[in-house]
């Protein structure tokens, strides 16, 4: 797959009180927002912390868009993202993530 390929992730997230639930919404965006500029072919960043709170809602999502598949690919195994995942450890109870690529202006 060739061109750009958005990518969000959205999670719930461990936290028995309300605030250690926001405690933990604001870690997540905090450490995944650090990311920009510093992930090649990560072309813009986005986190997004639910303000619903209905219970079948997730606590925080994840927009981001890469250059093409390839960069995605890399974004994985890159160290600045691999660091983000082990700081936050077990504190993702659940993840969805969808990945599709991004169509041109008029198309």
């Amino acid at each position: 797959m060739s061109g750009a390929i958005r990518h969000i992730v959205m999670w719930r997230l461990r936290g028995e009180t309300a605030d250690e639930r926001v405690a933990a919404r604001t870690k997540v965006k905090t450490l995944f927002e650090g990311l920009k500029g510093r992930i090649d072919g990560l072309t813009y960043i986005e986190v997004g912390v639910d303000v619903s709170d209905v219970d079948y809602a997730c606590d925080v999502v994840l927009f981001s868009e890469f250059r093409d598949s390839a960069a995605l690919q890399a974004y994985a195994t890159d160290p600045e993202h691999l660091r983000v995942r082990e700081e936050l450890g077990d504190l993702r109870i659940g993840r969805f993530q969808v990945d599709y690529p991004i169509k041109e202006a008029g198309i």
